[in-house]
């Protein structure tokens, strides 16, 4: 059997997991995840964890929040009017909504705070600051 290395393309079937259990997403249900290993398609601390696995390994990785979506960047929190928001959008803490950057990309953020005067936008990841575990097993290697 060949053994995964950078460049290869990979399927795998995975569950993510917060430290306190709590299953944050799932590929059970659904076709494996497909990306190339090496090329920055997935999180850091699992592109890592995949060379020299074979075809039917299986593996359970902790990662750390810096080799997964990141610390979380105050930078992204903001601050806007309340009034600026429609009043048709429910402000509601946790609820997700869709920004656009000064260059017109879309950008989702997350109500994070709902006062008086002021609403805050947070568009860090939401796993961010988050250590993650991966349990995943390898279903196919195509060699890059």
């Amino acid at each position: 059997m060949t053994a995964i290395k950078d460049g290869d393309t990979v399927r795998i079937h995975y569950t993510g997991t917060l430290l306190d259990g709590t299953v944050f997403d799932s590929s059970d249900g659904r076709d494996p995840l497909e990306f190339v290993v090496g090329s920055g398609q997935i999180i850091p601390g699992l592109d890592v964890a995949l060379p020299g696995m074979i075809e039917g390994d299986k593996k359970k990785v902790n990662i750390p929040c810096d080799q997964a979506y990141g610390p979380i960047n105050p930078a992204l929190r903001q601050g806007v009017p309340r009034d600026a928001i429609p009043d048709e959008i429910p402000l509601e803490i946790g609820l997700q909504l869709q920004m656009q950057t000064p260059q017109g990309q879309p950008m989702p953020v997350t109500v994070v705070e709902v006062g008086e005067e002021e609403v805050t936008l947070d568009a860090n990841h939401p796993l961010a600051g988050k250590d993650l575990t991966f349990d995943f097993e390898v279903v196919s290697i195509d060699a890059g």
